[in-house]
């Protein structure tokens, strides 16, 4: 489990950790069987091609979890993920490690909460941002 990470310790523009992911054909048999997508582009080498694709590719909503792990990795136990959100702009293969890596873009007060906007990304091992997004945390103040 992660540190905690307190508001007070966070600064504009602050680099995240970076974490990698290594996909796995049996992660997305696993991711296909718990989320109910079957579509073959994502276990089937010989469709996937069939469809102009260089084999198996990663879940779209795979790869917004791997997102959201980061986020709630980073934040600690004490930390509350309120708002996640990505763009599927390129295609992630199984076999090839992806990084999830993030800035700070602001930390505020709104409602009591200390909050804290983050743009997040997934980049492949080429450095291409193939899932950008964007996530709020609260965080706890010391």
């Amino acid at each position: 489990m992660a540190d905690q990470v307190y508001w007070d310790d966070v600064t504009d523009e602050m680099e995240i950790p970076q974490m990698v992911k290594n996909p796995t054909t049996q992660q997305l048999v696993k991711y296909a069987g718990a989320s109910g997508d079957y579509y073959q582009i994502h276990y089937d080498t010989e469709f996937a091609k069939g469809n102009n694709l260089p084999g198996v590719i990663l879940h779209g909503a795979l790869k917004n979890a791997f997102l959201g792990q980061y986020m709630t990795d980073w934040m600690g136990p004490l930390g509350n993920l309120k708002r996640l959100a990505c763009q599927y702009r390129g295609m992630d293969e199984p076999g090839r490690p992806i990084y999830a890596k993030g800035t700070v873009i602001r930390k505020y007060e709104q409602d009591g909460q200390h909050l804290v906007d983050c743009n997040i990304w997934l980049e492949n091992d080429e450095g291409q941002r193939t899932t950008p997004g964007e996530a709020t945390v609260a965080l706890p103040k010391r």
